[in-house]
């Protein structure tokens, strides 16, 4: 099922390839009503220590992958976001012990983007998604 998560996929502008123009549409619409809450839980967990490099998985489907943040329909929104963190991707070999280096390089400012690993239909790989600024 992940299929494009790997190391293969990590492109220099840090979004996979194969995210078509459509499913950001959709991934993009479905982020701005979520995204103060998941720019809270990226705090909380970086300030928390748990991890520097907050993952939060955006799926239309049930996966045992992090802790369920916000279920769909949950504030209008179309998918589950759940927070992870990328020691949960190591130990799990969704980013493999030789990737770590540049998974961290591609790693955007916590505080600007938001990292998404989504698995939706047959889309498995990273996204980054600057979050709106506050007016």
């Amino acid at each position: 099922m992940i299929n494009n998560s790997n190391e293969n996929s990590m492109m220099d502008d840090a979004n996979s390839p194969e995210l078509n123009r459509k499913l950001m549409g959709y991934v993009s619409q479905d982020f701005v009503r979520v995204s103060d809450q998941l720019k809270d839980a990226s705090y909380q967990i970086r300030k928390r220590g748990f991890s520097e490099n907050p993952i939060f998985v955006i799926t239309n489907e049930e996966v045992d992958l992090g802790v369920l943040l916000i279920g769909s329909t949950e504030m209008t929104n179309r998918y589950n976001y759940r927070a992870s963190y990328m020691q949960e991707f190591l130990d799990r070999k969704l980013i493999g012990e030789e990737s770590v280096d540049l998974f961290k390089e591609n790693y955007k400012n916590a505080d600007e983007y938001c990292c998404l690993f989504a698995l939706i239909g047959d889309f498995s790989g990273f996204i980054f998604v600057p979050y709106p600024e506050d007016n």
